[in-house]
């Protein structure tokens, strides 16, 4: 039997894929640190640059996901009733305004699938985080990017550009990722008061169980045109749970019923969740780990000659004086020593390094490694 050339089967195989698949990049977000470690053949001695928390999930959650491994023959609760009940509980609004979803990233693809048309107008900002840009791009949605205003997204000029294009979606991150910065409460809320009525705020609050006081906005659960993403990735430490939450408009959270996977949260995630909201204890004492933290990544930073940017997350933003090029090569020297850490990927954020914060033998590495992949660099 003949068969054909490779070539000639790949070009055989874009017949399945609609022309906008065909059209698409080959690319991802992320390259994950297993895979940069592949590549290099070697384990990373810290790993500090995916915002994870290396202070761990609550002991009542790892010993809730232990005792629920013997059950996990078992689907999870297509309608992740307890968990529901809970968070609805635990930021005292209706069970109705949750929808859960494995993680804010997973979220957000639904978003884009239920509210996107090819060509739907979206606002973001110029160098924010790359996974809502992906989901909009597979949806063939048009992005509008607006450059930060220093070290902060621009809400104003957001806002602005929202009512330029009929923006049918708007996205925020605040806290900011990958900056670290933050905006006060009565911005978000100015904001949310101004969106013309065609806009649908996105408002990412990742990090939010990190931000200090005055950050988070007062928001009405049932407001008609925001969609807030909480996650148990970050001050839980559950990112490998796959468990985020959306809050808003009950009609909006059971929209994502249409689409969602109802069985793709799995039951030890579901439990685990429940169990590390249930220790609020455990969350107070992470909060002051990430605050010492902060202080030492920002020490050594500055003993480097380096410049921390402040942080309402549990990573920080470090400038590094010079242009992208720069800040690149001290982010590969310090991947060739043994440390993940990330950078911004676009001008003129991209002459920072962006550092998770750890334990403090991760943060020893660090301090360790840093210094000699600075000299390397220059």
């Amino acid at each position: 039997m003949r068969v054909p050339p490779p070539h000639a089967s790949l070009r055989g195989m874009r017949r399945f894929l609609t022309p906008h698949a065909v059209g698409l990049p080959s690319t991802v977000p992320f390259t994950g640190p297993e895979t940069l470690e592949r590549q290099q053949g070697r384990p990373f001695r810290a790993r500090l640059g995916a915002n994870e928390s290396l202070f761990g999930p609550s002991p009542a959650a790892v010993r809730a996901m232990e005792a629920a491994a013997a059950e996990v023959w078992k689907y999870g609760d297509p309608e992740n009733h307890d968990l529901k009940q809970a968070l609805a509980a635990h930021h005292r609004i209706a069970p109705e305004n949750l929808a859960i979803g494995p993680g804010i990233d997973g979220l957000l693809g639904l978003v884009c699938r239920l509210t996107l048309l090819p060509g739907d107008q979206v606002v973001t900002s110029f160098g924010a985080y790359p996974t809502f840009n992906f989901h909009v791009t597979n949806q063939g949605g048009g992005l509008n990017l607006i450059p930060y205003s220093g070290d902060h997204e621009d809400a104003g000029a957001l806002l602005a550009a929202a009512r330029s294009v009929k923006a049918r979606l708007l996205y925020l991150a605040n806290p900011d990722n990958p900056m670290g910065s933050h905006h006060l409460a009565g911005i978000l809320e100015s904001l949310v008061a101004d969106l013309p009525p065609e806009t649908l705020l996105l408002l990412d609050e990742a990090y939010a169980d990190l931000a200090p006081p005055g950050a988070i906005p007062e928001i009405a659960a049932d407001h008609p045109q925001v969609i807030r993403l909480r996650t148990f990735s970050k001050g839980y430490g559950l990112a490998g749970a796959r468990v985020g939450y959306a809050i808003t408009n009950p009609e909006l959270a059971r929209a994502f019923d249409k689409l969602r996977d109802h069985f793709g949260m799995g039951r030890i995630s579901q439990i685990g969740a429940l169990a590390a909201l249930g220790d609020q204890a455990f969350l107070a004492a992470v909060r002051a780990r990430v605050v010492e933290a902060r202080e030492r990544v920002a020490g050594i930073a500055r003993a480097n000659g380096l410049i921390p940017l402040p942080s309402a997350t549990n990573f920080v933003t470090i400038d590094c004086g010079r242009d992208g090029a720069h800040a690149r090569a001290i982010l590969h020297e310090t991947l060739a020593r043994g440390v993940f850490i990330r950078m911004p990927g676009v001008a003129p954020l991209d002459r920072c390094i962006r550092i998770s914060l750890g334990d403090p033998a991760s943060l020893d590495v660090l301090e360790e490694v840093l210094p000699a992949a600075i000299r390397a660099a220059c």
